[in-house]
């Protein structure tokens, strides 16, 4: 029987319709203009992550600038022996254990004469830091000969006192008051009187600017919010408190030499700016410190206590030595246990690890470990190196062994990638020449590879010296003074040391939180920058 084939018919004619060349040029005008939106798009999206990134880096950076410098004042420090050496005998112990702080104040109190009451006397030191006589104690312990000396010596001015000379101070200024006043007292509360309302255009300025007035007396009372106001007269100076016409009552910051008459130019009105109620110091504090000014006593330079001491409950005085301390011990212990470690398992999984659901359970893993929020590892560490083996708590050792765990899986995925990319036919070579399967590795891939394990574990680093979570965990959030010497000695790190500044009320120390983050930000750059240039520099392309 033959087969016949089946007749289906015409085959029926396909026409392609080719677009016309306006229709050609229409559709490429499209796909250019869309390649064009994407490319702005992309560069938009560039532009506003680097100006986001510019405006942090501006606002830390502006906020940790007064950090770096710090004021003293230049006086002439009488070093009494009877307070610094009473015996005569120049025992160090002795020196060492002397009130350095009183010598400190005499010398102040000496530069501003003529300050009466307990509690401008008390205004007065405070402007001083209460580490200034720390200062002195360092010097006569190392030169005992100067004992019973004047020389001129800058003792460090307070946080507040600090905070106003570097905001430009009260910005004061002088109206030449006219017609005549008399005091009614030369300290303590006083009034001024004028028979021809000499105070009248005063008391209209200050009921326009926020001024309470008494309609029963007549007196505008002046707040701490507003500009304060103050009289110069007869040597002395009146702080305002309520003015009207003809009269105004304040306080006298500096006493007055006389009750005398004050005659047309003899007396002034001087205006603080800024109100008092928005320094760090009172108007008499702030008196202080511009007679200082004034003369030449202060001095403002480069703040070398930030990097040389410790932690301080004082904002002048602290520093990020024992955090920097720390933090290298940290990082020791940590780069110690995970570069090692993180290799030769690399190696073992890449080379050697036979294929099955072990090692595949294994692999996972470490995937997943790498994913783990850092405070898990912190809790780990607490429960283990704390709870279950007794360490101690807050101490370089723990902190390291807590960041070996977070940074390990990092580094040996970052190390399987680097054995992975060196060809086979380096393996193979070696073999053939008859190296085992040891020294092809250890001799021949493992060098190959080095520069991007290295990398790795530079991030890997990196990462771990910006963790503050699991730190917290293990107790490295305590208040430590002293520099770490040891891996068991307690410490903290930086990140940690921002943590507990930032904390803290004084307005000086958030300038100080500023500029440790922008040293740890240094620190972050310079890590990932000499991992990039390790990758640039030894990098192969195969």
């Amino acid at each position: 029987m033959t087969d016949t084939p089946v007749n289906s018919g015409p085959v029926p004619k396909v026409v392609l319709r080719r677009p016309t060349a306006a229709q050609s040029d229409a559709r490429l005008r499209r796909r250019y203009r869309s390649e064009r939106w994407f490319k702005a798009l992309g560069l938009s999206a560039l532009l506003v992550t680097a100006s986001f990134l510019i405006v942090l880096l501006a606002d830390i950076g502006i906020k940790a600038m007064p950090a770096f410098s710090e004021h003293s004042a230049l006086l002439d420090v009488t070093l009494d022996p009877a307070v610094i050496d009473p015996d005569g005998k120049k025992d160090p112990a002795t020196l060492a254990a002397a009130d350095y702080a009183s010598v400190a104040r005499a010398a102040l109190m000496t530069a501003v004469p003529g300050i009466e009451g307990r509690a401008a006397r008390r205004q007065l030191s405070g402007i001083l830091s209460a580490g200034a006589g720390d200062d002195l104690r360092k010097l006569v312990l190392a030169d005992p000969s100067l004992i019973g000396q004047t020389l001129k010596f800058p003792l460090l001015l307070s946080d507040d006192a600090d905070l106003y000379l570097k905001g430009g101070g009260a910005n004061a200024s002088e109206v030449t008051g006219k017609g005549s006043v008399v005091p009614s007292d030369t300290k303590d509360q006083i009034t001024l009187t004028s028979s021809d309302n000499a105070f009248a255009d005063l008391a209209a300025s200050a009921l326009r600017t926020g001024g309470v007035k008494d309609e029963e007396s007549g007196a505008v009372g002046l707040t701490r919010e507003m500009a304060s106001k103050l009289i110069a007269i007869n040597g002395g100076l009146v702080k305002l408190t309520a003015i009207t016409p003809g009269s105004a009552t304040g306080e006298v910051l500096t006493p007055l030499t006389s009750t005398d008459a004050a005659i047309d130019s003899s007396w002034k009105i001087v205006t603080y700016a800024i109100p008092e109620g928005r320094r760090q110091v009172g108007d008499q504090t702030a008196l202080f410190i511009e007679k200082l000014k004034s003369s030449g006593a202060v001095l403002e330079g480069f703040n070398w206590r930030f990097f040389a001491s410790g932690d301080s409950r004082e904002p002048e005085l602290a520093g990020i030595r024992g955090a920097l301390f720390g933090t290298f011990l940290t990082l020791l212990v940590t780069l110690s246990l995970c570069l090692p470690i993180g290799v030769m398992a690399a190696i073992y999984l890449e080379e050697f690890a036979p294929r099955n659901r072990f090692t595949d359970l294994v692999e996972v893993n470490i995937n997943n470990l790498a994913a783990v929020p850092s405070i898990v590892f912190g809790l780990l560490g607490l429960a283990v190196f704390l709870n279950f083996f007794g360490l101690p708590r807050s101490a370089p050792l723990v902190g390291g062994l807590v960041l070996a765990l977070l940074v390990l899986p990092t580094i040996i995925i970052a190390a399987r990638a680097a054995i992975k990319s060196v060809p086979p036919s380096i393996r193979e070579a070696a073999i053939g020449l008859g190296a085992s399967k040891q020294q092809a590795v250890f001799h021949h891939v493992l060098p190959l590879a080095m520069p991007g394990i290295m990398t790795g574990t530079i991030i890997g680093m990196a990462h771990a010296l910006g963790e503050t979570a699991p730190l917290l965990m293990i107790g490295m959030v305590a208040f430590i003074v002293d520099i770490p010497t040891s891996l068991s000695d307690s410490a903290t790190v930086l990140p940690v040391q921002i943590f507990l500044w930032s904390d803290l009320p004084e307005a000086a120390f958030k300038q100080r939180t500023a500029a440790a983050i922008v040293v740890l930000l240094a620190f972050l750059l310079l890590m990932n920058g000499l991992a990039i240039w390790l990758r640039n520099k030894f990098e192969r392309r195969w």
